[in-house]
């Protein structure tokens, strides 16, 4: 059934929808090369819909719209809030980049960036299996497309391929067991689902056999090992700013549908996928690590760097049941810590793959571990920034990253299992080990002497937002009570709706 509310909940993806056909269609009158109307209209559209879903956030009212299939919560507007502001660092960080290298002909960058972030809202909206993969899919065909956009560079269109291959195996993953707890159910509708599960009506392999399915699709979205395969690859050989825009929004839509598929629809079989998340967050926390400090490139070791991330997150999501009783008090806290943990690690990688995009200038990419050589003698604003980036994601204390980490092995120890103990005594390990890589980057900005005098610039608008974005990762840390009790709050009001 179609009424107000229906529009209402899907207020903002309209916006993004109609607002993205229109840029289109103005970027054809465009003849500058910058693109800066096509730039503008697009950040615009991104503070309209960042704007109405803090609004609706605010309110706290969960409502749902299209007979059930799309639901508009705290969690959800929150999400949708933060990728939307996401975004928009993305374009502002990365358009000088795509300026030099030709990427802005035909405006692709930012229409396809509006698109995807449609894809994004979808996901994190979705209330029915059809919906997830709406958006999923929708998500994903921007992404391809967004990678390959230099179409002459032969690096990036190999990471395009096998972005596509991995996007590809991740649907078809995600699709069948979709369709296996759909046959075993009768209902696409996640709420439906959740209730015949509960009233034990369906034989419990089926449903297994449909989790499975689901949590490697899952698994293959948040790169996830044994799924992350390319994942390095795509993100060494995609131009850097394609690079920074598909290892940051996509995670909190990532995150989204997690909780809409785990929580809230497969909730009574957390005793089953809780345990392929901790596989899988052990294996993520052992690659990511290890592999990471062999790294010598610096989008490579992000990118072992966001797999074991992945690690901790999944961490988060397996500590809300214990022995598979549902305490409603050990659930948000699980839940929370997650939503706050991946918010985090967003905020915090945005602006690190901003200074690599700045030091990058025509015919040099800037990427290798060794070009951040003596930046703090060239640009100490910019090195503290990576800095504070580099030790936030290590994990040291104040930074906001040692906040998110604390708040996830609380989350595990509190649901009072001997296993949970012992995967948070080995995730802190791990997090050891992981330090170094960072630690090493620091090193090498503040005791290698630079390769060039070369003094780093930036235009207004990025150094702006850089500083802004490297001072937020800094107050957060300081004074992390806010967010993680908005956190908190979103995933109170979400699981009591």
């Amino acid at each position: 059934m179609i009424d107000n509310m229906s529009w209402l909940a899907v207020y903002s993806e309209i916006v993004l929808l109609v607002m993205g056909c229109a840029i289109v269609l103005v970027d054809l009158g465009v003849s500058s090369h910058k693109r800066s109307v096509t730039h503008f209209l697009t950040l615009l559209t991104m503070g309209v819909v960042a704007g109405l879903e803090a609004m609706y956030a605010s309110s706290g009212n969960t409502f749902y719209g299209w007979g059930n299939m799309v639901v508009s919560d705290s969690m959800g507007s929150w999400l949708k809030c933060f990728a939307a502001v996401t975004m928009m660092a993305c374009l502002v960080y990365g358009r000088p980049y795509a300026g030099d290298r030709d990427m802005l002909r035909g405006g692709e960058l930012f229409t396809l960036s509006l698109f995807m972030l449609l894809g994004i809202f979808v996901m994190i909206s979705a209330n029915n299996f059809l919906v997830i993969y709406l958006g999923l899919e929708l998500l994903t065909l921007s992404s391809y497309a967004l990678v390959a956009l230099r179409r002459d560079h032969a690096t990036a269109t190999e990471a395009a391929m096998k972005y596509f291959v991995l996007g590809a195996m991740a649907s078809g993953f995600l699709l069948y067991g979709l369709s296996m707890i759909y046959g075993a159910t009768g209902t696409l509708d996640i709420g439906e689902v959740f209730k015949v599960i509960n009233a034990g009506q369906v034989r419990h392999q089926v449903l297994v056999f449909g989790v499975v399915f689901i949590v490697s699709g899952l698994a293959f979205k948040l790169v996830a090992v044994p799924f992350h395969m390319w994942t390095p690859d795509v993100y060494q050989g995609a131009p850097t700013v394609i690079a920074l825009i598909i290892s940051s929004a996509p995670k909190l839509a990532g995150f989204g549908i997690a909780m809409r598929l785990l929580v809230d629809a497969l909730l009574p079989l957390a005793m089953d996928w809780q345990q392929m998340l901790a596989v899988l967050a052990i294996a993520s926390l052992f690659v990511g690590n290890i592999i990471g400090t062999m790294q010598s490139n610096i989008k490579r070791m992000l990118a072992y760097s966001a797999i074991a991330h992945m690690g901790f997150m999944f961490l988060g999501l397996m500590s809300g049941v214990a022995n598979g009783a549902v305490d409603a008090v050990l659930a948000e806290r699980a839940y929370s810590s997650a939503m706050f943990y991946v918010v985090t690690y967003v905020l915090t990688v945005v602006p690190a793959f901003g200074v690599i995009l700045l030091l990058a200038r025509e015919g040099f990419e800037s990427d290798e571990i060794a070009d951040f050589a003596g930046l703090n003698q060239r640009s100490p604003l910019y090195a503290g920034i990576m800095c504070v980036c580099m030790f936030s994601l290590a994990g040291i204390p104040p930074l906001v990253g040692f906040y998110a980490k604390l708040s996830v092995l609380e989350a595990l120890v509190s649901s009072g299992g001997a296993l949970h103990v012992a995967l948070a005594v080995y995730a802190v390990l791990m997090s050891v080990i992981g330090a170094f890589y960072y630690l090493r980057v620091v090193k090498v900005m503040y005791f290698d002497q630079p390769l060039t005098a070369t003094t780093v610039s930036a235009p207004a608008d990025v150094r702006l937002v850089l500083t802004a974005n490297g001072a937020l990762v800094f107050i957060v840390g300081i004074l992390p009570g806010g967010l993680m009790a908005l956190c908190a709050e979103a995933i109170t009001r979400t699981l009591a709706s």
